[in-house]
């Protein structure tokens, strides 16, 4: 920190007052500016693209929320990823389209306006089907949608004059294109499966619309046959064993070679059924034997349909035993108990267990337990689509971004079954195929009339098939359009990791083979899921769900984003607290308060004078390397670091520096036009992650139209290691002073008189100002000596504090610190407490030794430091 120093004009103290420039409020209130921002974003069409052919093009389609849905957590850590992205590319000059849009959500929006009949005592059937879903578009354009609005608060940069949905006209003749194409290519079918069905929704679910939970329930092991052809299964559904057809053991299982082959009598039923030899079954499981019932098991579908196995419905779709017998009528489960007590009448229970916890699958709107049934449905034959959905990604035409969830997904893609696509539903894109008197079949694309008298099938579409089309159907497939040739394939996808598999691996299929095999997006940026500080799972049992509306509220959007996005990481979840929001409201008020201060002070935006001072230099030198530093992050989607890069440079190296030394006579060259470049760089790369907080202080700085047009910023080169290495060495001397200042009890205004030995002249003043130490008067005793970086400071705080409270204060620690070192070495030295405490209790009183011995160490020197009494 010794060498030539350049001369220096004046300084901040005497720098002219602005009038036009301060008008900014003494505090940032987010409902003072968030909605008045946004209305001039949209108003002044500022996310509505100029389409222009072979310009360089940057697309995001937004992952369309339920029409029924409301913005929860998740949904806001999507957003703010997407709208992070889709700002950054805006302001490098793209053609930049984020693509919004509803998803007609089936079974929940047939739910929701099913309650709203049974409020005036009406069903849907007492309206008829035409009558049911006018209803729903009335609900629809009355209350769906409500996302919307709260997108808007949230900041989404999207454009809404391409909003879609996905029953609306154009979306809806991309449906009957893709069907008819894929009908007419043999990859749509009709057959009966085993499916997920809902007894109270009276539809077939998709895998995505079953929750999986852990239940109580029951294992019961039921004996078959007798004697030497007995065979012991177990089942936690014991009312299936009506509708058994077969028990299987593994073909290599020489416990029951001699059953197999031969039949054994179904107890409570009087039938007899075979037993088969079967690979699927695990021999080390239980008892290696296994009952099969295809019509009510998936996993026993597969086997009967390899041995020929008749398949016996034994409920209805409402769960309703229909099995011939006692308990013929009886819902499943008040069947469950009475077929257990009937085998156990008859000696047939060989053990019970309960509770037996074990996964059990549950409707996603309803929460009814799922009921496997073998039901006639519509499949899209998918493997060929799903082939060709594992290539993309294996030969790099699509990045799945972190790497390591590309093995999850090809996991997934290499297995899949044929997808059930229908639901015996109302709302929806319903089947476009129609049946004729003599049983002949028609399916009917866009244009095309049915022969009179035909009918038309009463399913509708699961709503993942139009989701799937979604990437291009949106742009105006299938019509050549210039949307679609500007913004297909689009530029990445955004979505949590729990929807890879579903709604992921469909897009990929459909995009493949409606764009003739251009993928759908050259990006899958997975994040993961929002969870509380501690890691745990967000759920409204454990009372720690996070409402960002209520933070948006309480703490603004761009908080409740930063807050979000300072924790996202390919892949990770995301953890988040009260807290924490609560600091991202801080670092805004801190960027407001210190654009403030410069704007007051005279900062412009303009060249910068050609005779920097170092301190000017090392906070460029800083800014150009957070400058590559955030570019890096970007395109890394590491949101997280790049808050983090942001944040520290903002509040640790700017604010708490830059703008401290900027105040002191000398230190700066031109401070106006430092201040202004930095807050302006600064301002934009932050404008991505906290929109509206920059809008509102760069448009005050550079007097523009919007930051949201503005160019982002690009690595200038700047870079001096000496500057950035000089400062640095200030900084650690400053800091070290302040640390013994805090130890002696000093408050941080208090005056202290103080000699400095060994500094450069042009930096003492910066020093005593940013210390509050005063020169040295005639009674200068000096009580402490302190050596930092080749500068030595010596301190006479004699009469700045009470040495008789201090040392008392200090010894009382001292004296708790050493009886702290005491009871650990105790503890460690005893050999009972080491041999029977947990390795986690051992690590923590090393842990509480080792500190207390700092503490020691540290209490020892400073009272040593203290003057004498």
């Amino acid at each position: 920190m010794c060498g030539a120093r350049p001369r220096f004009p004046a300084n901040l103290r005497t720098l002219r007052r602005v009038t036009s420039r301060d008008a900014l409020p003494t505090q940032y209130t987010p409902a003072d500016v968030e909605g008045r921002l946004y209305q001039r974003w949209t108003d002044g069409g500022l996310f509505t693209p100029a389409v222009v052919p072979g310009a360089p093009a940057f697309s995001i389609v937004i992952p369309p929320p339920n029409v029924t849905g409301s913005l929860h957590v998740g949904h806001a850590l999507d957003h703010s990823i997407q709208d992070a992205l889709v700002r950054r590319q805006r302001m490098r000059g793209l053609q930049t389209l984020w693509l919004p849009g509803m998803d007609h959500a089936g079974i929940a929006t047939q739910n929701v306006v099913e309650r709203e009949l049974a409020k005036e005592g009406l069903s849907r059937h007492d309206l008829g089907r035409d009558a049911f879903v006018k209803k729903v578009w009335e609900w629809k354009s009355e209350s769906g949608g409500k996302i919307l609005g709260q997108m808007r608060r949230l900041g989404d940069s999207v454009d809404w004059t391409r909003e879609r949905f996905t029953m609306d006209a154009g979306l809806s003749s991309a449906v009957l294109t893709i069907f008819k194409r894929l009908y007419d290519d043999g990859l749509i079918y009709r057959a009966e499966r085993i499916i997920n069905w809902c007894p109270r929704c009276l539809t077939a679910l998709s895998d995505i619309e079953v929750e999986h939970s852990d239940d109580d329930g029951e294992l019961v092991s039921i004996r078959y046959g007798d004697g030497d052809d007995a065979i012991v299964v177990a089942t936690t559904r014991a009312e299936t064993m009506l509708g058994d057809t077969a028990v299987a053991v593994h073909p290599d299982d020489e416990r029951y070679a001699h059953l197999v082959g031969r039949e054994i009598e179904l107890p409570l039923t009087g039938r007899h059924i075979p037993i088969v030899a079967d690979p699927h079954v695990d021999p080390e499981f239980g008892t290696g034997a296994v009952k099969v019932t295809p019509a009510h098991d998936p996993n026993d579908f597969e086997i009967g349909q390899r041995h020929g196995l008749p398949m016996m419905t034994i409920m209805d779709e409402r769960g309703t035993i229909t099995a011939h017998g006692p308990f013929q009528g009886l819902d499943r489960l008040e069947a469950r108990p009475a077929v257990v007590a009937a085998l156990r009448q008859e000696g047939r229970i060989v053990a019970e267990t309960r509770p037996y916890v074990h996964a059990v699958g549950h409707c996603s709107r309803c929460k009814t337990v799922v009921e496997p049934r073998v039901s006639l449905q519509w499949f899209v034959r998918v493997e060929p689509l799903a082939r060709a959905a594992g290539d993309a990604v294996r030969d790099g035409r699509v990045k799945i971004v972190p790497a390591e969830m590309a093995p999850r997904y090809f996991e997934w893609v290499d297995n899949m079954h044929d997808w059930c696509i229908s639901r015996q539903l109302w709302w929806g894109h319903r089947i476009p195929v129609w049946y004729g008197p003599d049983g002949s079949t028609m399916c009917v694309g866009p244009g095309e009339q049915p022969p009179e008298d035909w009918t038309q099938d009463t399913d509708v579409l699961d709503t993942w098939f139009s989701s799937a089309l979604w990437p291009f159907s949106t742009l105006g497939w299938p019509e050549d359009t210039p949307e679609l040739r500007a913004f297909y394939p689009t530029s990445v996808l955004v979505t949590g990791y729990d929807i890879l598999f579903f709604w992921v691996a469909r897009m990929m299929m459909f995009g493949l083979y409606a764009m003739d095999g251009v993928e759908p997006f050259k990006v899958i940026a997975l994040h993961g899921m929002v969870r509380d500080q501690f890691g745990k799972k967000m759920s409204k049992s454990f009372g720690n769900v996070v409402d960002p509306l209520e933070w948006i509220d309480r703490y603004g959007a761009d908080a409740t984003r930063f807050t979000l996005l300072r924790g996202a990481n390919p892949g990770g979840d995301v953890a988040v607290s009260e807290e924490w929001a609560q600091g991202s409201r801080n670092f805004c008020n801190k960027l407001w308060n210190a654009t403030r201060f410069a704007l007051i002070n005279g900062a412009t935006i303009r060249d910068l004078p050609a005779d920097l001072s170092v301190a000017d230099r090392w906070i460029l030198s800083r800014l150009s390397s957070v400058v590559a530093e955030v570019d890096a992050h970007f395109e890394n989607f590491e949101f997280a670091k790049a808050c983090e890069t942001l944040y520290h440079f903002a509040w640790d190296e700017f604010c708490d520096w830059y703008v401290e030394l900027s105040k002191v006579p000398g230190m700066s060259a031109d401070a106006p036009a430092v201040l202004g470049r930095v807050l302006d760089v600064l301002l934009r790369l932050l404008h991505p992650l906290t929109p509206f907080v920059t809008e509102e202080l760069w448009t005050a700085l550079a007097g523009g139209e919007s930051i949201v047009t503005a160019a982002w910023p690009a690595a200038d080169g700047f870079s001096d290691p000496a500057a950035e290495a000089e400062i640095a060495g200030l900084m650690r001397l400053v800091t070290e002073v302040r640390r013994f200042r805090a130890d002696q009890g000093l408050k941080p205004g208090q005056k202290v008189a103080a000699t400095i030995e060994g500094l450069d002249p042009a930096y003492d003043e910066a020093v005593r100002t940013l210390l509050r130490l005063t020169p040295a008067g005639d009674s200068f005793t000096p009580t402490a000596s302190l050596p930092v970086e080749g500068v030595t400071v010596r301190l006479d705080t004699a009469g700045a504090i009470d040495v008789a409270a201090e040392r008392a204060r200090l010894e009382k620690d001292l004296a708790a610190a050493r009886k702290e070192i005491a009871q650990a070495e105790r503890k460690l030295g005893n050999e009972q407490f080491m041999a029977k405490a947990p390795e986690q209790v051992v690590g923590k009183t090393r842990a509480r030794l080792e500190q207390a011995r700092v503490d020691v160490e540290s209490l020892e020197g400073r009272l040593a430091a203290l003057p004498a009494l």
